[in-house]
This record gives structure tokens, sequence and C-alpha cells, in this order.
């Protein structure tokens, strides 16, 4: 099978966008790179790696630290992965797969 040459979208993700693209996007969406409803599908994988430098660059600022962020970046930052947290695991997500090597 080939790999596929756009992304199909957060919102249609496996594991409930709980992927290394969907958070590229919900970190984006919490720096205002790119709008909430923005689900980026369609996009080129380059398209991704570029927003992925640019998050990149906001994280740097406070040190790659959810706790370094200033109250409103903190605040926007946790009403979002809550809210994915929440529907990743109403939709059958665990989190296992990700921490399934730190035994």
């Amino acid at each position: 099978m080939a790999r596929p040459d756009k992304y199909v979208g957060i919102d249609k993700e496996v594991n409930g966008g709980m992927t290394t693209i969907g958070k590229i996007i919900r970190d984006a969406w919490v720096f205002g790179l790119i709008e909430e409803s923005e689900t980026c599908e369609g996009w080129n994988f380059a398209g991704v790696d570029s927003l992925l430098d640019k998050v990149n660059k906001e994280w740097d600022k406070y040190g790659c630290l959810v706790s370094q962020l200033p109250p409103e970046l903190f605040e926007k930052h946790q009403r979002i992965h809550d809210k994915a947290i929440a529907e990743a695991r109403a939709a059958g997500w665990s989190g296992e797969v990700e921490t399934e090597d730190e035994d």
C-alpha cells in the first residue's frame, strides 16, 4: 500500500488524532498559527513539516514547557488538549501506544 501524499485531517485521524501530526496541529491552534477550525485536511506533508517548524519556534520561546506558557496560552493549551484527550478516549484511545516502550 502506497503512503498517502496528502494528510487526512485531524478529525479523520486514527486514535482520535492522538498522533504526532495531531499534536502539531493542536499546538498550532494554541499558538494561533492556524485557526482552530483548520483540520489540515488535504495538506501535503511539506506543509505539515513547515507548520512543525513554526510550532517548534513558538515552543522554543517557552523552553518547550507548558508550565512556562503565559496564562492565556496555558489556558488555551489546557482547553484544546484536554478536549482532544477526552474525545480520543471516548473513541477508544487509551494512550498505551505512546507509553508501551517505557517499561
